[in-house]
């Protein structure tokens, strides 16, 4: 991935390689979810990202030349899709469980189902971060992580996330400035969006209103 950081307050603009798309919002924090378990810590400020991307063809419409073909994004239900809850996902939780805090299930643009899941260490004080991952179909019924379009080293906590018709991912969250800002009280709030370019994701980041809440 590549990617360019302006001011917290300001926008961020990263380049990734992947896939998604549809119309859907979920908000709320689900129950806790057994997950990986690895050395873990939430300190660092770092982005990963990857993708696979799915290309369909079809025949043109008059000389039967094959061309490029992206199947209308469009909202799936749950039981559709990837379950989040089977998936095991990359996060670095010590002896702590993973929780789905919100997640969508969708056909993604490219014919298949897909989740788009925020998730985090369910650690018994604090306010751990979320990661936001692209989940697919895998072998044996069992997800399998195609993106993880947010980093849980990014320190943000998602409360909402939605899929548009036209195809782009949207996300809100809040965050801190420093480390010694109280877990209690985010002094950042992000509106975060995903679209297509070319092969890729670009993910954009806005100011928005802190939540009084």
């Amino acid at each position: 991935m590549l990617a360019h950081t302006d001011h917290w307050r300001g926008r961020l603009v990263e380049t990734a390689v992947g896939t998604t798309a549809g119309q859907q919002t979920a908000t709320g924090r689900g129950g806790p979810r057994r997950g990986r378990t690895a050395p873990w810590h939430w300190a660092v400020t770092v982005a990963g990202c990857a993708a696979v991307v799915v290309a369909a063809l079809a025949a043109g419409p008059a000389s039967g030349t094959p061309g490029p073909v992206r199947a209308t994004p469009r909202a799936l239900p749950a039981a559709a899709a990837p379950d989040p809850a089977k998936a095991e996902l990359p996060l670095d939780c010590g002896p702590f469980p993973v929780t789905v805090a919100v997640s969508f299930a969708a056909d993604l643009g490219d014919g298949r189902p897909g989740t788009v899941a925020a998730a985090h260490c369910a650690a018994e004080n604090g306010t751990p971060p979320d990661a936001v991952y692209l989940l697919g179909p895998g072998p044996g019924g069992r997800p399998v992580v195609l993106a993880t379009l947010l980093s849980e080293r990014e320190n943000l906590t998602v409360s909402r996330l939605a899929l548009r018709s036209d195809g782009t991912v949207t996300a809100h969250a809040q965050g801190y400035s420093a480390d010694d800002v109280p877990r209690f009280a985010p002094d950042i709030s992000v509106d975060l969006t995903w679209t297509r370019k070319g092969g890729g994701w670009e993910l954009s980041r806005t100011a928005a209103p802190l939540s009084l809440t």
